[in-house]
């Protein structure tokens, strides 16, 4: 562009880094505690470090649990030269639980404000969709999954010491959205044994024959990392 000194690609950049950190203020401002993440520069996550190994979506910080927090300052820091991915430290004021987008849907559908399942209500909350497939419900902390559930390889708890990828980061196969944001749920978190309690249904649903601790040898196995 004539009369820039600056290359378009550096401009698109900058934007992105401005809308991350806004969003990362957003999710700080709800006393979620975030920490950036590596981000997409072409084919590799570039997190800054160097000699790095890691190739997929990760923790740009290495003491990441320590560091990871909701003080608008810092994440405003954190985001002032790159345009990091935004990730969302779990088992503190939520936990998440992830699973197959076959049974995501269903346990969405199962939540939605016309269901008139008696747990509907009980295990509405946000719901996150990765690009590759996988859908992450955010549910309020502290509650281990059902050993039915446990038991499930493609059922996946985020409790302390893990992380989700949130909305608008960018992975590989693409950018992570929202299925139900949490301004619809006005920020709450459903009661997490509502939402395992759908999860068990859905799974006795896709089928009803097999005990819900033998489906992982009948159904597709679990995509796994970012």
């Amino acid at each position: 562009m004539w009369g820039s000194n600056r290359p378009p690609l550096v401009e698109l950049t900058s934007l992105e880094r401005t809308r991350l950190r806004r969003v990362a203020l957003r999710y700080a401002g709800h006393g979620w505690d975030v920490t950036p993440g590596a981000f997409l520069a072409r084919d590799r996550f570039v997190c800054g470090r160097v000699g790095c190994p890691t190739t997929g979506c990760h923790p740009a910080i290495e003491d990441w649990e320590r560091s990871a927090s909701a003080d608008p300052a810092r994440v405003a820091a954190w985001w002032r030269v790159r345009p990091y991915g935004v990730l969302l430290a779990t088992g503190r004021a939520f936990d998440a639980i992830e699973v197959p987008a076959y049974l995501g849907q269903r346990v969405l559908d199962a939540t939605r404000p016309y269901a008139r399942a008696e747990t509907a209500a009980e295990g509405r909350g946000p719901v996150a969709v990765t690009p590759g497939g996988r859908w992450i419900f955010l549910v309020s902390p502290g509650e281990p999954l059902r050993p039915e559930l446990d038991q499930c390889l493609y059922v996946i708890r985020h409790g302390f010491g893990s992380w989700i990828p949130a909305p608008p980061t960018r992975l590989a196969e693409g950018v992570v959205r929202w299925a139900v944001a949490p301004e619809e749920t006005r920020w709450r978190l459903p009661d997490p044994y509502s939402v395992q309690e759908i999860l068990v249904d859905a799974l006795r649903a896709v089928a009803p024959a097999a005990p819900v601790t033998l489906l992982a040898g009948h159904l597709p196995a679990p995509r796994r990392g970012y």
